[in-house]
């Protein structure tokens, strides 16, 4: 499954008041979960597998991820203001698309996690996130041209 079939509108935002990354982890949690209880179960998730490895993998991308829930979700946020993230190459976090996968779902979890990287490798893809004008232009390169990319 391509990782942008995991997302919805809905579930792409931009955010413009600077936070901390346990409060970005906590904004994550309530894109991917089903309500508050919920959420904070994938909150915990989050914060749990941010202690054991950082999930920043550079370039200011970050793909936090959590075991869980009936089917396989993602959510993308954008954030004005980067946040320090421990990443591999110390640069602050600014792109974050974060997931959610059913717990016996540990093959299509990896194939999600390796077309992640594969899309947030090229730099101009990268660039055209981060240009875009306002959260409608970001949700159209992530529903729109990232499918027109792996059509190609």
């Amino acid at each position: 499954m391509p990782c942008t079939d995991l997302l919805a509108v809905d579930r792409i935002v931009i955010l413009s008041e600077p936070v901390s990354r346990d409060a970005l982890l906590d904004v994550v949690a309530g894109l991917l979960g089903a309500g508050p209880a919920d959420a904070a179960l994938v909150a915990a998730c989050l914060h749990e597998r941010e202690r054991l490895c950082s999930t920043g993998i550079g370039h200011g991308v970050a793909v936090p991820h959590a075991r869980g829930g009936r089917v396989p979700l993602g959510a993308f946020v954008r954030l004005a203001h980067p946040v320090a993230f421990d990443a591999c190459d110390g640069d602050p976090v600014d792109l974050v698309f974060a997931m959610r996968v059913p717990e016996d779902h540990a093959e299509p979890h990896l194939q999600i996690l390796a077309d992640l990287a594969g899309c947030f490798a090229d730099a101009a893809f990268r660039e055209r996130l981060r240009a875009a004008a306002d959260v409608t232009a970001v949700r159209a390169l992530l529903l729109g041209d990232a499918r027109r990319r792996r059509a190609a």
